[in-house]
């Protein structure tokens, strides 16, 4: 029992229609998860402090990737930021194309992870330090190349000490929700 929850099947990859559903609720979820973090931080008087703690956009973006492959994950990773700041003004404009890139990137990397005989928490990990090196890239690019003033080098750092609770969250939320998903199509 133990392997079933700790290592995925090899699956194929859904059809067209079920990864496209799947990429428009993992668009929904990007965006609107957030936002009741937004709403409780605003309440507590927190601000977006809860949103950039707990990255609620990530679950839904690296589960669609476990879930339905690289293309729904690369693609509601990239188009999940730009929705939730067509509608919400969130993420800021200064930090939504690594936001873009960032995301992407989890989608891919989770896609691409989706049938390795590995156990769903290393799938994790490799997803979130692939995510966050393309992230720091980006932000290396920008600063060094593009001569951006309105993102610091420091950004790199402060984005994982702040995001440290919701990458523990990861760790624990994804790997029970792939167990579930895979112990609910096996019963199927």
């Amino acid at each position: 029992m133990a392997t079933t929850m700790s290592i995925s099947r090899t699956r194929e990859l859904p059809s067209v229609k079920v990864q496209a559903l799947a990429t428009l609720a993992a668009i929904v979820g990007a965006v609107a998860i957030p936002q009741i973090f937004h709403v409780v931080g605003a309440i507590s008087g927190l601000g977006t402090g809860l949103g950039e703690a707990f990255l609620p956009m990530h679950l839904p973006i690296i589960l669609v990737g476990l879930l339905a492959g690289p293309y729904a994950g690369a693609i509601a990773g990239a188009f999940g930021p730009l929705v939730s700041f067509a509608l919400s003004g969130m993420p800021g404009l200064a930090m939504l194309p690594f936001m873009v890139i960032e995301l992407a990137a989890y989608g891919l990397i989770a896609g691409l992870l989706r049938t390795a005989n590995m156990p769903t928490i290393a799938k994790v990990l490799l997803v979130q330090v692939g995510g966050r090196a393309m992230r720091a890239a980006a932000i290396l690019f920008a600063v060094g190349v593009l001569g951006n003033t309105t993102v610091a080098m420091a950004t790199i750092w402060m984005s994982v000490l702040a995001g440290l609770p919701g990458l523990i969250l990861q760790w624990g939320l994804i790997p029970l929700i792939m167990f579930w998903v895979e112990h609910r199509a096996a019963k199927e």
